[in-house]
């Protein structure tokens, strides 16, 4: 399948909850190469690069993750990179 990378912004209670471990493990797991780190303003970034059934399945992992809750994304599609892991900034 054809890989997509999409930069991604979490809104809600999305830091100091385990928030970055999740989508790191998550990510892993999936095959999805990129990073996320915690924005000044509350929310996380992130870009994914995989297939999008793996990203897809990756933010809706994160947005039913128990410790917080994210009550927005915003995502776009960007260029692919060709990433092989997938990092905590």
């Amino acid at each position: 399948m054809e890989k997509i990378r999409r930069h991604i912004i979490f809104y809600g209670c999305v830091q100091g909850v385990g928030f970055r471990w999740k989508a790191k493990h998550t990510a892993s797991r999936l095959g999805i190469s990129g990073w996320v780190r915690n924005l000044s303003d509350g929310s996380v970034e992130m870009e994914a690069e995989g297939t999008a059934r793996d990203i897809f399945d990756l933010i809706e992992a994160l947005k039913g993750h128990s410790w917080g809750s994210v009550e927005r994304v915003e995502s776009e599609g960007i260029p692919v990179h060709g990433g092989y892991d997938f990092e905590v900034r």
